[in-house]
C-alpha cells in the first residue's frame, strides 16, 4: 500500500502479520539515499524483555547460558528497579514483572527437553541486543539539517 505523506511516498507492507516494513521513498538521508525502517511485531513475552545496562545484560546472558531461566528471573527484578520495556506503558510495571517471571519459569521447566535452554539463550541474546541498541540511542550523532 503506497500513500503520499508530506511530499514523500510511504510504502507499508504487512508480511504474515509478524513483520511490518515502512519505506519513505525520497526522504533525505545522512549519506544521501532512502530511509528504510523495519519494525518487528513482538508478542507480550518478548515485548516484556527489559532494556538493561550492557554489563547486566551480559551477566544475564551468561547466567541463562549455564542455568536456564536464572538470567531471565533476575531481569524481571530490573523492571521493578526502573528498567524500561516496550510493554510498560501499556500494561504497567507489575504486569511486565510477572510476564518476565513467567518466561523464566517456562525456561526452567522446559530446560529438561532442551527447549527451555535454547529459549533461555535466545532471551539472553535479546537482552544484550536491546542493551546495545539502547546504548547507540544514547550517543547523540550530529545530523545535517
Amino acid at each position: 500500500m503506497a500513500q503520499k505523506e508530506g511530499g514523500a511516498e510511504q510504502l507499508s507492507i504487512m508480511t504474515g502479520g509478524s513483520l511490518r516494513t515502512k519505506a519513505k521513498v525520497g526522504a533525505p538521508a545522512a549519506g544521501g539515499g532512502v530511509v528504510v525502517e523495519v519494525r518487528e511485531k513482538k508478542g507480550p513475552l518478548r515485548a516484556a524483555i527489559p532494556t538493561m545496562p550492557f554489563p547486566l545484560a551480559v551477566i544475564c546472558l551468561f547466567l541463562n547460558t549455564f542455568i536456564p531461566g536464572l538470567g531471565t528471573f533476575i531481569s524481571a527484578f530490573t523492571v521493578l528497579c526502573g528498567a524500561r520495556s516496550e510493554l510498560v506503558p501499556e500494561r504497567g510495571v507489575c504486569c511486565v514483572f510477572w510476564l518476565n517471571v513467567a518466561a523464566a519459569l517456562i525456561q526452567i521447566l522446559t530446560a529438561v527437553i532442551m527447549v527451555g535452554w535454547i529459549m533461555s539463550i535466545f532471551w539472553g541474546m535479546d537482552m544484550v541486543i536491546l542493551a546495545i541498541s539502547d546504548g547507540c540511542k544514547d550517543q547523540s550523532v550530529p545530523q545535517d539539517v
